[in-house]
């Protein structure tokens, strides 16, 4: 079991990707419905990149980003000095003032107990209000059963991280569908799967060194940190093979949901 101290999130690295992540969060923000949005929350709002698109579409809007770390939130800060930043738990905000919009880009999956969760926030909507979110959905790609397969190994065993610290399954399609389309809501679900051109296997170990992974380096001895990441990158190299141009393409796919209130 892991006796060392979870890190916080590091801003610098989670940006490297800023143009890729922000592909998801564009296509989240598309498909929600004509909204005059007044008052947003923006769940686990990280560096800010989602809050920045959402004040673009809604400028004269109240954004609040949620998140609970504070690195994350002093980057978001700087990046978005129009939006108010609160340092708190998602699964905290089922109380509260009801909002007009809550988007979860790329943040509910670090969250459990989806199938009350959801109804949940959906009860701190307005009328007409819109709950907007989007999941990796890439549990079975071996970018992430990799991680687990060499968390297993004699070394690094020792210091698995417990289950609670690690990124958790989603539920299946059609539970998150029966969960929400007896809400009183209008309900959109769909999955997208998205193909990122990565330099190597590296650069894929160097993604989700800043998300999923983390769990697993923050747990090892620092001796054992780059140990660990090389033989994953050995473990990924052997599936994400050099395509014709020589990079690599890292599959990723995502879990869509827009539920409007009626009213």
């Amino acid at each position: 079991m892991s006796t060392q101290t979870q890190q916080d999130w590091q801003p610098q690295r989670y940006d490297r990707f800023a143009v890729q992540r922000q592909q998801a969060a564009r296509d989240l923000l598309a498909a929600v419905p004509a909204l005059d949005a007044r008052q947003i929350e923006d769940l686990g709002c990280g560096s800010g990149l989602s809050t920045a698109l959402l004040l673009e579409r809604w400028p004269q809007a109240l954004a609040t980003g949620i998140d609970n770390s504070a690195a994350m939130l002093l980057a978001a800060r700087e990046r978005v000095p129009g939006a108010t930043f609160v340092q708190d738990n998602i699964a905290d905000r089922l109380a509260g003032d009801c909002v007009d919009l809550l988007f979860a880009n790329a943040s509910l999956h670090w969250v459990g107990d989806h199938l009350r969760l959801l109804p949940g926030l959906l009860r701190r909507l307005n009328p007409g209000g819109v709950l907007a979110l989007q999941m990796p959905n890439n549990s079975d790609e071996p970018s992430h059963s990799l991680m687990e397969e060499v968390a297993a190994r004699p070394a690094y065993a020792p210091y698995r991280p417990h289950s609670s610290e690690v990124r958790q399954r989603l539920e299946s399609i059609d539970a998150y569908f029966d969960c929400l389309a007896t809400q009183d809501c209008e309900l959109r679900i769909w999955e997208t799967r998205y193909l990122h051109e990565l330099d190597d296997a590296a650069a894929i170990a160097a993604w989700f060194a800043s998300t999923a992974l983390k769990p697993y380096l923050d747990a090892l001895p620092t001796p054992l940190r780059d140990v660990f990441l090389a033989d994953y990158i050995a473990a990924i190299g052997a599936c994400y093979r050099p395509r014709a141009n020589g990079n690599v393409l890292l599959a990723m796919p995502r879990l869509f949901i827009v539920a409007q209130r009626r009213g």
